[in-house]
């Protein structure tokens, strides 16, 4: 069997008394779309920031293809191939669209290759027409897509939305629904998310996080049927 991508062992994160996250033993195959869901404070988001490197776990392992990453630097872990859109967009609101993504692009490229990745990312993302508008001023839904942009622009390997659809009109939520799809044909990802409609649109497969730890990791369909996580998380959502 191939080598996991990404893979997690006993990864745990104690706040003084509090387990955030507790032995959570993770894989990840080349390629793959995982969405993450969970109620609120059950790890997802600590379990995130151990992976990217903002925070350092108390024990055990983060590896990724092969090598352990679980103490290096976030900046470390970046050029490593792992990139991150968290929920609110981290964009330069005074720069315009090009701007945003010519500075991310132009990290690891020539100006010359940079510019011809420029022009791709807007095409990519849909924003072609908006390329020269201030970011400060477009809508919720096109601020996320500069964001995944510039993820997209440093070409990572493996990227990891944050509720990427949150806020978002229907319209918009199709558009990333396509968009994630459309990435993921030459890149893997972890999605966290709570639309579970959204999930619908992307997932196979789905990782349900409870009190800290994996509570059961199966695809989709069987995670909208099965009842113990309709009691904890889905509720009403999964009728819907």
């Amino acid at each position: 069997m191939a080598e996991p991508l990404l893979q997690t062992r006993d990864l745990s994160m104690h706040f003084g008394g509090v387990k955030a996250v507790n032995d959570v033993n993770f894989t990840l195959a080349q390629g793959e779309l995982r969405c993450l869901i969970g109620p609120n404070g059950a790890g997802k988001s600590t379990f995130f920031k151990m992976l990217t490197g903002q925070l350092e776990p108390t024990r055990g392992e983060v590896l990724f293809r092969g090598n352990d990453i679980s103490h290096a630097h976030a900046h470390t872990i970046a050029r490593m191939g792992i990139g991150i859109k968290t929920q609110v967009p981290s964009v330069f609101d005074g720069l315009s669209v090009r701007e945003n993504i010519w500075l991310a692009a132009s990290r690891l490229n020539s100006r010359e290759r940079a510019r011809r990745l420029v022009d791709e990312m807007l095409a990519r993302i849909g924003l072609t027409q908006a390329a020269d508008r201030i970011v400060g001023q477009l809508a919720h839904g096109q601020r996320q897509w500069v964001e995944l942009g510039l993820v997209l622009a440093t070409d990572p390997e493996l990227i990891l939305l944050d509720e990427p659809a949150a806020g978002m009109t229907h319209e918009e939520v199709q558009k990333t629904a396509e968009l994630v799809r459309e990435i993921n044909r030459t890149k893997a990802l972890i999605v966290v998310e709570h639309d579970m409609q959204f999930i619908r649109m992307i997932a196979k497969q789905v990782t349900v996080f409870n009190r800290g730890s994996i509570l059961v990791e199966d695809s989709v369909e069987n995670i909208l049927r099965n009842p113990l996580v309709r009691d904890i998380y889905l509720g009403k959502q999964a009728a819907a």
